[in-house]
């Protein structure tokens, strides 16, 4: 018997178990009555939305879950490693290249004395860092080109300039290369994503910094997690909170183990991987540093964010949408990606409470938002928030929501 059809009667067994008639645990779930005898009796399959419901409510740790496949996110995790399109900066290259590549880009940068090396440097880090504002409210196709060549550009100025500028030079390269893959996966391309993450890393190691590797998998592990992979997303976290690493960095794989743990519903480890984290944050002073702060720098705490976000996966949505609530109310109102990314998983985390009007009130606004900062991977929970919104058709506000929805979620097209 396949995992699918051994669902219902494992529901009915536990729900059973419990003391629970079917129309106490409808009203429980907030789900309809009939949907759920169907699903025990085997004739509706059960989405993965109610599998972790019912997963919680019954305390089945995750065994419910399991029986359910989950469906495709949207990520591709598939794609090589690199787009050859990129025409990515390997380290071998940049140390080779030398004056030419800066004048085959038309800035003739090989031709400054090396005493202009640290104001041309600082000038740099500020694009970086204006960049990364923009990033916040540009569509992540019309940045990849610009952050491409300034990857490049800052890459090939390490190469030509004295030992002592060189290694902060290559060390910013590796934050504009890590930075270019995020928005490469935030524009739906896994491939470009790992690629560019690959040569974050490397570029980074050519500079004397042996931990932005162990970001990488951080950054991996999104992937994954995006594309529903929670034994990848946990395998690739674990690698990253080896002893000796930063604990920033550790911080926030334990942040993507917690996440890993709440794809499956595993509520134990993915509670004690978040105080793993939220420890290891709070200790952490890399805000007081010099270089640009790795991750987020728009969430105020990301730990509190994270439990939030793994909350509803747990099957827990009305604790997931009081956390979300708070910590959303502390984004900066700049912040339009990080506040579409958070804000479309508590409007879901509303709707799986069964506020569907509230739930339909925080989605419209953010919808509009996402015109001007599409995302690969906020879509994904787009595309959740439709399939839990369509359980209450007669709702007014879903109907009027529909428009929005479909508009957001239309394949792009040139």
């Amino acid at each position: 018997m396949s995992s699918t059809l051994r669902f219902g009667p494992e529901l009915r067994r536990l729900r059973q178990e419990a003391g629970l008639t079917l129309t106490e645990f409808s009203v429980a779930l907030n789900y309809d009555k009939g949907h759920l005898s169907k699903v025990e009796r085997g004739e509706r399959s059960a989405s993965p939305e109610l599998a972790r419901r019912c997963d919680a409510f019954l305390g089945a740790n995750g065994e419910l879950q399991r029986l359910v496949v989950r469906p495709a996110t949207g990520a591709d995790t598939t794609q090589t490693p690199a787009t050859p399109s990129l025409r990515l900066v390997r380290r071998r290259e940049v140390l080779a290249a030398g004056t030419s590549a800066l004048i085959d880009l038309g800035l003739q940068l090989g031709s400054q004395p090396s005493s202009a090396a640290d104001p041309l440097l600082a000038s740099f880090r500020v694009q970086f860092d204006q960049l990364r504002k923009l990033g916040q409210s540009t569509a992540p196709k019309a940045l990849l080109p610009l952050l491409e060549t300034q990857t490049r550009t800052v890459a090939a100025l390490a190469a030509d300039t004295p030992s002592a500028t060189r290694a902060p030079a290559l060390l910013l390269a590796s934050r504009f290369a890590e930075f270019t893959g995020w928005m490469a996966q935030e524009a739906g391309d896994s491939g470009a994503a790992l690629g560019w993450t690959g040569e974050a890393a490397e570029l980074a190691r050519a500079g004397g910094d042996p931990y932005l590797a162990s970001y990488a998998l951080v950054r991996r592990a999104l992937v994954t997690f995006y594309g529903g992979d929670a034994a990848g997303t946990v395998a690739l976290a674990r690698q990253a909170q080896s002893d000796g690493l930063p604990p920033r960095i550790r911080g926030l794989a334990a942040q993507r183990e917690a996440q890993g743990h709440a794809l499956v519903g595993d509520e134990r480890d993915c509670l004690s991987s978040l105080d793993r984290a939220r420890e290891l944050l709070d200790s952490d002073d890399a805000r007081n540093g010099a270089e640009p702060v790795i991750g987020t720098t728009h969430v105020s705490d990301p730990a509190a964010m994270t439990t939030g976000w793994c909350l509803h996966d747990l099957g827990r949505p009305k604790a997931a949408a009081e956390i979300l609530d708070r910590e959303c109310r502390r984004l900066p109102p700049h912040a339009l990606r990080t506040r579409a990314r958070y804000g479309v998983r508590r409007a879901l985390a509303h709707a799986a409470s069964g506020e569907v009007d509230h739930a339909c009130a925080i989605a419209g606004e953010l919808l509009e938002v996402m015109a001007a900062v599409p995302s690969a991977t906020v879509n994904s929970d787009v595309r959740y928030l439709a399939r839990e919104l369509s359980r209450f058709r007669s709702s007014q506000a879903v109907r009027d929501l529909q428009p929005a929805l479909a508009r957001v979620l239309a394949p792009a097209h040139g």
